[in-house]
């Protein structure tokens, strides 16, 4: 898709490369919008948390096979702590709900990473655009390019002001840069007037719900290629082009030649064989499963690699994709 871009990101050097798993502990919890609670979590004994970077999220292992991403929203500098903020979906697959419900002050979590696919890249210019709680990841780069002197200009959309988390404490930072847009007051966001006009030397970030994504990134075609920074809660759709079809899997380090048939799953063909790849959300959004591709041509079907990474076919998430040639090669 022309223009449109996640941001880059750090090489792996293997598949579901090991990241550090840290206990952690509740130590404070605050109703900041409908719906939304902002969480703190601490090392117990206060020991220095993992380095990480605005645009990173890390994993919450809430129970068996409930493995959650949540967004950091706090300050990269602070590493005595991990911020973030979630929103009940009553309707979702129960890792909110589970986190309304269990995690008062005090209760213990398990959490794994951080990790990053949504990098801030260095630019002349900045226009955010957040919708609901897509706001979360965004919150870190807003103060990151504040602090550097960098323009920018953020346009917050949400259901109603009382669903829109953070939205009075950006306004009073930040001022005019901040452009809070409820849509039971204003519509939706006007992308038209936005996007329609590309701004060079601009990067555009956007993280929300899908249509929101969807539209950004239709008005993002005309933009220069890698102007737009997207990053998805939910799987992008995906339109197959024709039926499923086998292929076979050589696994380069152990030696092993594996039949993939039309209604396999490669992550899990793969798992069988006691090789271990560490997975997270099996969807293709969260990146942990990424895999060196030595040879064969993917068939990408996650939501996280940019294009020119899907053009290179140098990495593939073999939790959601397949292959279009008759053998692929991984470095596993």
């Amino acid at each position: 898709m022309p223009g449109v871009e996640s941001a880059q990101r750090g090489a792996k050097s293997g598949a579901g490369a090991r990241e550090p798993v840290v206990d952690m502990v509740v130590r404070k919890r605050t109703a900041v919008a409908e719906g939304v609670v902002h969480l703190t979590l601490e090392e117990p004994t206060g020991a220095t948390l993992p380095a990480w970077e605005p645009g990173a999220h890390v994993d919450l292992l809430l129970d068996t096979d409930l493995v959650r991403q949540y967004s950091l929203c706090g300050d990269p500098a602070d590493r005595s702590r991990f911020e973030m903020a979630v929103l009940r979906e009553p309707n979702g697959r129960g890792g909110s709900v589970y986190v309304h419900t269990k995690f008062d002050v005090g209760a213990r979590v398990e959490v794994r990473g951080p990790r990053n696919h949504f990098r801030l890249v260095d630019s002349g210019d900045y226009l955010f655009i957040g919708g609901g709680i897509g706001i979360t990841p965004l919150l870190p780069m807003i103060e990151a390019v504040a602090r550097a002197g960098v323009p920018w200009r953020l346009v917050y959309g949400g259901r109603s002001r009382g669903s829109m988390a953070f939205a009075q404490d950006l306004v009073a930072r930040h001022g005019e840069r901040v452009t809070v847009w409820p849509q039971d007051e204003a519509g939706l966001l006007p992308l038209d007037d936005l996007l329609s006009s590309p701004a060079a030397g601009t990067s555009v970030y956007c993280c929300g719900p899908e249509p929101l994504l969807a539209a950004v990134e239709d008005q993002c075609r005309r933009w220069p290629a890698g102007a737009l920074h997207v990053e998805r809660f939910t799987p992008r759709p995906i339109e197959l082009t024709g039926p499923e079809r086998a292929f076979t899997v050589e696994l380069a380090r152990t030696g092993r030649t594996l039949a993939i048939s039309a209604e396999a799953n490669l992550l899990d063909v793969i798992a069988a064989e006691g090789i271990e790849i560490v997975s997270s959300c099996k969807e293709g959004t969260c990146g942990t499963c990424e895999t060196v591709v030595l040879a064969g041509i993917p068939d990408h079907r996650d939501s996280v690699l940019t294009e020119q990474e899907r053009a290179d076919c140098n990495v593939m998430l073999p939790c959601v994709s397949r292959c279009k040639s008759d053998v692929l090669v991984l470095d596993l």
